[in-house]
């Protein structure tokens, strides 16, 4: 079941990022708005699209949100392995995305002062900024 539901919200999610997918869905808007006038604009008629947007929109956050984890925990592997790989790099990174955000606060507190201060990285940034 799962990875008939992964390939299937995989699938979805990237459907639901082309263009295509934005020309279908204007496509039945402008049906639904043109049929206005042979259904009077009644309630049964713009309930329609109240119920349908309501519900493609309550399914899509499911089906997207299953791809972004699974693309985020296969950024986050691929990484861990990069960290394992690289001889300098400090293993204890490996994992760190399980922490809690009060923890990876602190984390980043610590790396910003490894890094050579505030000042120092301030002006980095302004470097990086000024490039542009």
């Amino acid at each position: 079941m799962d990875r008939i539901f992964a390939a299937f919200s995989h699938r979805i999610a990237r459907w639901s990022g082309q263009p295509q997918a934005f020309m279908a869905s204007l496509a039945i808007v402008l049906l639904w708005s043109l049929s206005g006038p042979l259904f009077h604009y009644s309630d049964t008629w713009q309930l329609v699209i109240n119920t349908g947007t309501t519900i493609i929109t309550f399914m899509m956050v499911f089906l997207i949100q299953n791809a972004q984890n699974r693309d985020g925990s296969a950024i986050q592997a691929k990484l861990d392995e990069l960290i394992r790989a690289v001889e300098a790099a400090r293993n204890d990174f490996i994992g760190i995305e399980h922490l809690t955000e009060a923890e990876l606060e602190q984390v980043k507190i610590v790396l910003e002062k490894e890094s050579g201060g505030d000042e120092r990285h301030r002006y980095a940034l302004e470097r990086l900024i000024a490039r542009r």
